[in-house]
């Protein structure tokens, strides 16, 4: 069991235990007090607890986040008066900016989404924090150089008071653009997720997909398929998007590959790289189905065993023929998802022995262990950096700054991935309507599904590596 999938067992058990709980004590209060008491209290406190208390966050907000940029980045001395932002420090413009300071949360940031408002003349930012944040914290400064080097930017908290003095934490930026950049997907819309932004601005862009995605197909079953049946058509589907999404971005068709293995099914290749690993639900043991909108062939389409030393085959066919001098791909420690770290895993055992060497590795999280929220606030906010409670390895910021229109895009190609288009189940439609109306959350303008209020950003933000 992943360490994410404990702390949600932990996080039920005490929900179950506090639940039963707060029902004794209503039923205690019905006994001695009014028999209808309880009957009308009941409703009032699920109420609450679904705007106030149903987010998963498994630490405690008053929880320092701590971090090792390595010696990539640079420390410069900041002062904040009076809500104005000042640096002692060059800047360039490019560079990613990280400002440290303490967030403490008012009374009404308990209930309210704390936030910290960066203002400037034209350019204005929020980036939002836990409920009854008291603790250290990251903001994202990157795209505000220009007012940060004058003296205009100013910081203001809502719900929440910024304390201590300020650190500024500065990343040279890196070519990216003008490089080849290969974007490593376990899923479609991974890429999309994480680097839109990124791969549809680069001059040769990758997307390279490793699985089909088949499985939790129930909204297909509800079209009268059985189980089988609907994880093979929603992996058709999802395949497809894999190859056609990128289209949207200006990525050449020729070079969007599905590699068509089986969801989940990662981990149990890698512990048995000679063994096949058949798909949970679609009753398959083949993916050459879900590779025939490939441009070309690979090694693994000779047997479409799923194989982990195929998995390896095609990935070091993949590199040595696009030879990508940039490779985005899942974080190994921040995101938990068991095929986000075998993707990785695969990518690096892959390149060893290999002639050609990628320069760069850019890591993203689409996923965290303690924070199903994160990037916390609205569509179009800023990303401030996830929680991380412990610096165990260096890894330096990089943070692109997206453009309106370029958000518009993004929003728009993840409207068309499939598995984030059906409807939310009715619960967690009420739980939103009720923290639209008591916690005051917005919805994203641009879609239902949870991504496109957490992945339509301000920024786009990776962990660098120089290799």
């Amino acid at each position: 069991m992943s360490r994410k999938q404990q702390l949600l067992k932990r996080h039920r058990r005490n929900k179950r235990m506090g639940l039963l709980a707060g029902l004794l004590a209503l039923i205690g209060l019905g006994v001695f007090t009014w028999w209808w008491l309880p009957l009308l209290l009941l409703p009032l406190v699920w109420a609450a607890h679904e705007a106030w208390f149903a987010d998963h966050l498994f630490y405690a907000p008053t929880e320092d986040y701590a971090y090792n940029f390595g010696e990539q980045a640079r420390t410069a001395s900041a002062s904040l008066q009076n809500g104005l932002l000042k640096a002692g420090a060059a800047l360039q413009g490019d560079e990613t900016l990280v400002l440290e300071l303490r967030v403490k949360s008012t009374w009404l940031g308990r209930f309210l989404d704390p936030r910290v408002e960066l203002l400037a003349d034209e350019l204005t930012d929020r980036q939002a924090f836990e409920r009854g944040v008291d603790g250290v914290r990251f903001l994202n400064l990157t795209g505000l150089a220009a007012p940060l080097q004058a003296g205009t930017l100013r910081l203001r908290g809502r719900h929440c008071r910024l304390q201590g003095e300020p650190r500024l934490w500065i990343t040279p930026s890196v070519e990216l653009q003008r490089r080849r950049v290969m974007v490593i997907a376990p899923h479609a819309d991974d890429a999309e997720l994480a680097a839109y932004g990124l791969y549809s601005q680069a001059d040769e862009t990758w997307v390279v997909t490793l699985t089909a995605g088949e499985i939790e197909a129930e909204h297909y079953q509800q079209m009268g398929l059985g189980k089988a049946e609907a994880a093979r058509l929603k992996g058709r589907l999802r395949a497809w998007d894999s190859i056609a999404v990128p289209r949207w971005a200006g990525v050449p068709e020729s070079r969007c590959v599905q590699l068509g293995y089986f969801c989940l099914q990662l981990p149990a290749m890698q512990a048995a790289p000679d063994v096949p690993a058949a798909s949970r639900e679609a009753d398959m043991a083949d993916i050459r189905p879900f590779r025939q909108f490939n441009p070309f062939a690979l090694p693994a389409d000779s047997d479409g065993a799923p194989t982990w030393h195929n998995l390896l085959a095609d990935l070091r066919a993949l590199l040595a023929m696009a030879k990508p001098e940039v490779l985005v791909m899942p974080h190994p420690q921040l995101d938990p998802h068991p095929d986000h770290i075998c993707a990785q895993a695969a990518v690096l055992e892959a390149l060893q022995g290999l002639e050609w060497q990628p320069q760069t590795l850019l890591c993203y999280a689409n996923h965290l262990h303690d924070n199903d929220r994160w990037p916390m606030g609205d569509s179009g906010d800023g990303v401030a950096l996830p929680p991380q409670l412990s610096a165990d390895q260096p890894w330096a910021p990089c943070a692109l700054v997206l453009g309106l229109p370029t958000q518009h895009d993004k929003a728009m190609a993840l409207g068309m991935m499939h598995d984030l288009q059906p409807p939310a189940p009715f619960k967690r439609r009420l739980r939103r309507l009720l923290q639209r109306w008591l916690a005051g959350r917005r919805p994203s303008p641009y879609g239902e599904n949870e991504f496109f209020r957490k992945a339509v950003r301000r920024h786009e933000l990776f962990w660098r590596r120089e290799l």
